[in-house]
């Protein structure tokens, strides 16, 4: 069974006395946490579907989306990582649904049933890109304010949201911490070391690359699965779920284009140069939030240590041990489903 630790906390002045009493000793995580119950055993693996998809125009996409919970419940958005899907949420989607929440689960750009409108449309993997499809699907649902909730490009992807459009984020859940990046910072050589983890982003920068990421992503994806989460043990029905998203006919061109924007190797949409002038300074984020980690994460991540200024709101940063690895919703739905409740209401 996992376990978390809190590392890492800071609160908001003016808490009431014996409630800021106990936050200086360190006892409580948020101020409110001693009154909340905790979510009913949320089993990892309980769920093999998330029920119907639904569509909807959204931006240049029409996104396919999982929807549950009561539509007037305080709006909550689970974005998903690569080489995954939506059913990394296939626990904490209901979980969250039964706690009253309402629950959006899309797959991005180049997953599942997402498509482009037209056909002139760049494929593009641009981050700042994907954030603009979840605001556009924001406004689709006509829902003012979310709580975001994301790990991998998720957490990428929620970490942008946050920084260009606070005004529509009530509070955040992100995965390995903050993930902002830039091209610039992406041209930066990092230790030998380091550079070995991100062997895929150079095989993705050649052409022999993107043949063989075409010819073989469902192996690829597998591969990947088993590096970053060492210590899970995932069965084939569960990994050809996710898999199934990987079909979209969009999937490699967004895969390739993300990778190779990253490095500087390929061109970003124009519309959006503004905004990455405004992400290379890193900025920091205001919006309450829980930052998570598992013990077992085999994929390129940073130190806690290394983001912790990164978050100027309400912050706390829990690191689950019990071999938790890199897809840390599906791994550790009751301790990501918590953690939305508990920034969400504390």
């Amino acid at each position: 069974m996992f376990q978390f630790i809190d590392r890492g906390r800071r609160r908001f002045l003016g808490v009431a006395g014996g409630a800021l009493l106990a936050d200086r000793l360190g006892i409580i995580g948020f101020a409110s946490a001693q009154s909340k119950p905790a979510l009913p055993e949320v089993k990892a693996g309980a769920h093999t579907s998330l029920g119907p998809l639904k569509q909807i125009d959204a931006g240049v996409l029409n996104v396919g989306y999982v929807e549950m919970g009561p539509a007037n419940g305080p709006a909550v958005l689970l974005l998903h990582g690569w080489p995954y899907d939506i059913h990394s949420y296939a626990d904490v989607a209901p979980a969250l649904a039964s706690s009253g929440y309402r629950v959006i689960v899309p797959h991005i750009r180049g997953y599942g049933s997402t498509h482009f409108l037209s056909s002139d449309t760049m494929r593009s993997g641009q981050p700042v890109a994907v954030a603009a499809d979840m605001i556009a699907l924001l406004d689709a649902l006509k829902i003012e304010k979310v709580i975001l909730g994301g790990y991998d490009w998720g957490a990428r992807t929620a970490n942008i949201m946050a920084a260009l459009w606070p005004e529509r984020c009530k509070a955040m859940v992100s995965v390995s911490g903050y993930l902002i990046g830039s091209q610039q910072a992406g041209k930066m050589p990092l230790p030998p070391k380091a550079e070995l983890q991100w062997w895929y982003q150079f095989y993705f920068a050649t052409e022999r690359g993107r043949e063989g990421y075409e010819k073989y992503r469902h192996d690829f994806s597998k591969l990947i699965w088993q590096i970053a989460s060492p210590k899970w043990n995932f069965d084939d029905a569960t990994f050809d779920r996710s898999a199934a998203a990987f079909d979209n006919p969009d999937h490699v061109a967004i895969v390739i284009h993300n990778y190779r924007w990253r490095l500087g190797l390929a061109e970003g949409e124009a519309r959006y140069d503004a905004f990455e002038t405004t992400l290379a300074q890193a900025p920091v984020i205001a919006v309450p939030t829980i930052t998570m980690e598992g013990d077992a994460n085999g994929a390129p991540h940073p130190e806690p240590s290394a983001y912790a200024k990164k978050f100027s709101g309400r912050y706390e940063h829990r690191t689950l041990t019990g071999g938790i690895g890199h897809n840390l919703p599906q791994e550790a739905p009751q301790a990501f489903a918590q953690a939305i409740i508990d920034i969400a209401e504390g």
